[in-house]
């Protein structure tokens, strides 16, 4: 019952989100400087761009255009990308983009997790040992780097002077697997190397408040192993954070690729978000905003009720 309830509040919620996030992102289009009918199809006559209008709802106000985007997509309708002589549906482009973005995040959070789970333990274990200090050292300086000039540099080093893997491109998986694979080594590094620092951090400090808790120190005292004490007694109930901030960073992976997708040229949704800036493709750009907004608030949902499951004591704080 406690779960259902919270799931139609994250409902209400992931609805609100998406439709203030949406609006607002409509007030600030609608305060740039032009017509964007006008630059849609800058060759265009004064009568297709008047078709443009009406199609779009530019022609009736803020209020009445994001009505106009809001009730369309609800039935289905993305919109479409006005280009010159002609259009593209926004459900086309979505059908081609959304899956290489969602492999590399994929992607990046399994690397991301494999590495930062291990280690987290281990440190927060031998907290202030040598190694608990190396590998806090070396996670600092690797978040410090920008995921951008990271994928400058390996791109630079193992792809320029090595030639190990290609610097550019994409291929799926359902065609060439292991030249996708080559293709992803090094946006998904990128990506995961910075995700791997701040979930070890997080995972350590949790962990060493665990493990300072009473039973932990019972279950220790009737001789389980270390291996099981922490596996079992101590990450369950350390996961919260962690879990959390992995379904936060899913949401903010979809925007935040942009720049990766563009240095490696990957025609995913961060590359068409770049694109849709550019050129003023207004109703793509709220879709696309939109997508976005949902996954951080779906995510957000999931790891609510994942929390209820790992660490039960949670839904006794819950109103």
């Amino acid at each position: 019952m406690d779960i259902a309830r919270l799931l139609v509040k994250r409902l209400v919620l992931m609805s609100t989100v998406v439709v203030i996030a949406t609006f607002l992102l409509s007030l600030l289009m609608w305060m740039l400087p032009g017509d964007p009918a006008q630059l849609l199809v800058p060759n265009g006559t004064e009568i297709i761009q008047k078709v443009i209008r009406h199609e779009t709802g530019l022609d009736r106000g803020i209020f009445g255009y994001y009505w106009h985007w809001l009730s369309h997509m609800l039935t289905g309708d993305f919109g479409k990308y006005y280009l010159n002589g002609g259009y593209r549906e926004v459900t086309e482009v979505l059908k081609r983009c959304l899956p290489p973005s969602l492999f590399l995040i994929l992607y990046a959070q399994i690397v991301a997790l494999t590495l930062a789970i291990p280690l987290g333990l281990i440190s927060a274990y031998k907290e202030g040992s040598r190694f608990d200090r190396i590998a806090s050292t070396v996670l600092f300086t690797s978040v410090s780097v920008p995921g951008f000039a990271l994928a400058l540099i390996l791109s630079l080093i193992f792809a320029v002077q090595l030639g190990w893997v290609d610097p550019i491109g994409y291929e799926s998986p359902f065609g060439d697997p292991w030249a996708h694979f080559k293709l992803m080594i090094l946006p998904v590094t990128s990506l995961a190397v910075g995700l791997t620092s701040s979930y070890t951090r997080l995972l350590r400090t949790d962990v060493i408040a665990t493990l300072k808790e009473d039973y932990v120190t019972m279950a220790a005292s009737k001789g389980i192993s270390n291996r099981r004490v922490l596996w079992k007694h101590v990450f369950r109930p350390s996961s919260t954070t962690l879990l959390t901030s992995a379904a936060l960073n899913m949401g903010g992976l979809i925007g935040g690729t942009i720049i990766v997708e563009t240095i490696f040229v990957i025609p995913g949704i961060g590359y068409e978000i770049a694109y849709s800036i550019g050129s003023r493709q207004v109703v793509a750009m709220q879709t696309l905003i939109a997508l976005v907004s949902f996954a951080y608030v779906f995510f957000n949902t999931t790891v609510d009720l994942l929390t209820n499951i790992t660490d039960p004591r949670t839904r006794e704080r819950r109103v």
